[in-house]
């Protein structure tokens, strides 16, 4: 399952999750992030129940993009206890996010 993300649910959902989250801060605009939308789809439906997959559009939440001090997307963050552990910037390979994704077990 994909999340979306925003200030109303951030603290619930992320901060306070008991699982680790991956975050795709992305924009509707953004070519590179269109191209990740389906890999992150499929890491959404591959590791249900193991980690949260979720996005955040940063031009309707840009105050959570300010937080992460997030500069250019798709960037994606990986909490982990309420804490940014890990992160990743631009169009990468799924393989490449699945590895981060091995380091928060």
């Amino acid at each position: 399952m994909e999340y979306r993300f925003t200030k109303d649910n951030f603290g619930a959902e992320v901060e306070n999750s008991n699982i680790p989250v991956l975050i795709d801060f992305y924009a509707d605009w953004c070519g590179p992030c269109k191209m990740m939308g389906p890999v992150v789809a499929e890491l959404a439906e591959e590791y249900d129940g193991k980690i949260k997959v979720g996005k955040i559009n940063i031009d309707e939440e840009p105050e959570l993009a300010q937080k992460y001090g997030v500069m250019s997307i798709p960037y994606f963050a990986f909490i982990k206890d309420g804490k940014l552990v890990a992160d990743e910037l631009g169009a990468v390979s799924k393989a490449r996010l699945e590895n981060k994704i091995q380091g928060l077990a």
